[in-house]
């Protein structure tokens, strides 16, 4: 099947390269310029080339280096404009042909968000950076935007500020003087990027502002390099979260996997409205700043971005039916390297946590079940955001770890892990591609035991069903999980207690739990009926919850003070979490990260709708636009 959410003719012809030229105009919040397609066609015959575009402004197009008419279709709310573009007579299969556009982007871009200073960690100077991810590339440019097209680009870009692109750095050297030792916010400067490995257009990013570097040390024996760019008040400390990790993360999963092919991994660290934990954009990783918590807790998160350089820019879903194949790969990798790097103990937990984060989402999806399943069937039109959960991550990887068990274990799966990407590494695949690699991969590799083993995996309740179980129920190590969930029972128990003052619960009841058996601590409370309000009151007080600079923290017991929504607790934490996550708790920083912001406005919602939409409505516009779309759908102000 095409791809359900693209316009573009890309079976007939397709992008090879892209050849950008960008100025990024700061004050008027535009990215403008052109776009070079090389095409290649696919068939004989072919008429023309459409590309997927939305809320562009094109201004010109030249085919073979001459003007050429085109074609701007109806908007479609979710896909865009198709841009129709004619091509010579007689052209055949193999041949290349060269369109540019000349086009800027509109106010109305999805992909883009442009800060002003004061949304910033310095306030000094404005900010712009991307999320094309699933389907918003056709917002930054004119191009053909599925996953089943996969291209080379280069990009030149004119700024004032320091510019960043998920490409090879030409100029200026990364390790010189920021912005080339020009002042920045004044002069302009020229920034030429390659990216020389195909890439699926989600992948193409930017960012620009006051961008600093700070290289990693040298892993022994490598030729990447690793650093970290963030404005220069958070430098320092997010060198010293991430430095340590990184460049041995990714050691450790050449050894499991393959080789790394894309030179450089760098990682950034955006302003707070950036809406997810990361995003894997080829050579750069876009990171979340509440990553920086102070005691290098949540660098799993950098352990998945890194595993994504094999399982999704490497080998990449065909298109959204198949984005499990993505993050269900990348999360069941991304904890097999905390088993090399830590324990075996620490994969099991991390499968514990994750649990909860899967459990919410099968139920958000009750009356959707076909967002339950792995494998989705999106009408065409369909907005794949809609279907963004953690079920394609959990699901997806407890799928691949049942997988690793049912055949004999690591001994037996790595190898086919490494053959699995060996094979498929360059290429866009669908499930059924995945499934008959797999089969065909033990067949050869362990004869019919091991193809027995496979039959007895229920292929159509894993791929394809709903429900809010897994098919298989998982067991995981608990080690690492026992004094989180020692402590909830005692919370749990204590409900009985009228007296607050009797409970003998203490700060030293947290002395030497890390921060993630934090986490599993609250939502193991989350698995037990509501707790009364005078006790989540307490909870919050005792250990500083409610106060707490840790995000993951105080999201959590948020979602523990909200579990009653008519309870007097609720009411009172409603409006503390919503200004929490909108920034008005005294902090200015708003949440923008919507595994934070949406769930604690959906929870604030069943509390007081109107008090969800009356904070929400004066700050929306400090969210990124993709998060303020769904955030809006959450609280029933846009449809699903």
């Amino acid at each position: 099947m095409a791809d359900p959410t693209t316009q573009s003719n890309y079976l007939e012809i397709a992008t090879d390269r892209i050849d950008f030229e960008w100025n990024v105009d700061l004050e008027a919040s535009v990215l403008g310029g052109n776009a070079t397609h090389t095409l290649i066609a696919k068939e004989d015959g072919v008429s023309q080339v459409i590309f997927d575009t939305r809320d562009l402004d094109i201004s010109s197009v030249e085919v073979a280096g001459k003007p050429s008419s085109f074609n701007l279709g109806p908007n479609h709310p979710v896909m865009g404009s198709a841009l129709e573009v004619p091509l010579p007579e007689g052209l055949i299969k193999e041949a290349t042909i060269s369109v540019k556009i000349s086009y800027s982007t509109t106010k109305d871009c999805q992909a883009l968000q442009w800060l002003a200073k004061e949304q910033t960690q310095g306030k000094t100077f404005p900010y712009v950076f991307s999320q094309c991810q699933p389907i918003h590339a056709r917002a930054l440019a004119p191009l053909q935007d599925t996953p089943s097209v996969k291209i080379k680009y280069s990009a030149k870009v004119k700024s004032k500020l320091p510019v960043l692109i998920s490409a090879l750095r030409v100029s200026p050297p990364s390790d010189g003087p920021p912005h080339d030792g020009k002042v920045i916010g004044e002069d302009s400067v020229v920034y030429s990027y390659d990216q020389p490995i195909p890439i699926p257009s989600y992948l193409i990013a930017i960012a620009a502002g006051n961008i600093h570097y700070s290289p990693f040390p040298k892993y022994e024996a490598k030729t990447w390099t690793t650093g970290v760019w963030a404005e220069p008040e958070l430098i320092d400390a997010a060198y010293w979260e991430f430095s340590e990790d990184t460049p041995r993360f990714l050691a450790e999963l050449e050894n499991i996997v393959l080789p790394y092919k894309f030179g450089v991994y760098d990682v950034l660290v955006l302003p707070p409205s950036f809406l997810l934990g990361g995003m894997e954009n080829a050579c750069l990783t876009f990171l979340t700043p509440t990553l920086l918590t102070g005691d290098r807790t949540l660098v799993d998160v950098v352990a998945h971005e890194l595993s994504h350089s094999f399982f999704g820019n490497g080998v990449t879903h065909a298109h959204a039916s198949h984005f499990w194949l993505n993050e269900g790969w990348t999360t069941y990798m991304e904890r097999l390297l905390l088993q090399v790097v830590y324990s075996p103990a620490h994969r099991d937990f991390s499968f514990v946590i994750g649990a909860k984060a899967l459990k919410d989402s099968l139920k958000e999806y009750e009356d959707r079940p076909e967002y339950q399943s792995l494998v989705i069937t999106f009408e065409r039109g369909t907005d794949p955001d809609d279907a963004f959960s953690s079920v394609p991550y959990e699901k997806g990887a407890n799928l691949i770890l049942h997988l690793e068990r049912t055949l004999g274990g690591l001994d037996v799966f790595l190898p086919y892990v490494r053959n699995y990407v060996d094979t498929f590494m360059g290429k866009s695949i669908t499930t059924d591609q995945w499934k008959d690699h797999l089969y065909g991969y033990f067949e050869k590799n362990g004869g019919e035991e091991k193809v027995k083993a496979l039959n007895t995996v229920d292929w159509q309740a894993w791929l394809y069903g709903g429900g809010l179980d897994l098919p298989v129920k998982m067991e995981y190590d608990l080690t690492l999980a026992k004094k989180a969930y020692e402590l909830a029972d005692r919370w749990d128990a204590a409900r009985t207690v009228e007296d607050i003052s009797k409970l003998n619960f203490t700060e030293l009841d947290l002395q030497d739990v890390s921060s993630t058996q934090i986490f599993a601590f609250l939502e193991r409370l989350q698995t037990s009926p509501p707790l009364p309000s005078p006790l989540v009151v307490h909870l919050g007080t005792v250990y500083k919850f409610s106060t707490s600079t840790n995000a993951e923290i105080r999201f959590r017991f948020y979602q523990v003070a909200l579990a009653d929504p008519s309870s007097v607790a609720a009411k009172a934490f409603a409006v503390e979490a919503a200004n929490w996550v909108v920034g008005k708790d005294g902090s200015g920083v708003i949440k923008g990260r919507m595994k934070f912001c949406r769930p604690v406005f959906r929870d604030v919602r069943k509390v007081d709708a109107d008090l969800a939409k009356r904070v929400f409505e004066p700050s929306k516009y400090a969210f990124h636009p993709i998060a303020r779309k769904m955030i809006e759908k959450d609280l029933g102000i846009a449809e699903h």
